[in-house]
């Protein structure tokens, strides 16, 4: 399994977001992670997510701890992956 890192790729398993891809943007603790998808993009907005309920990517972006929606969304664009997190995935 990857290692939980900010910035590192993931689909929600749980929830109204189940089956859309976001990007860990912050550690609380060992259990839960902040992510975003961002909201515009995904239609994941920034929360507190149990890391339970992530499936972990293998792919991971080059931001900083709380990067904003506007951050993820450039580091997006480098690696050509703003196609890749608009694709659901059927939980």
């Amino acid at each position: 399994m990857a290692p939980i890192t900010i910035g590192r790729l993931a689909v929600k398993l749980k929830g109204r977001d189940a089956g859309r891809k976001c990007v860990i943007v912050n550690i609380i603790d060992k259990n839960y992670v902040l992510v975003t998808g961002p909201k515009n993009l995904t239609g994941v907005r920034r929360r507190k997510v149990n890391i339970d309920h992530l499936l972990l990517l293998p792919q991971q972006l080059k931001i900083n701890k709380a990067a904003s929606d506007d951050e993820v969304i450039k580091a997006l664009q480098e690696p050509n992956l703003l196609e890749f997190m608009k694709e659901g995935i059927k939980v």
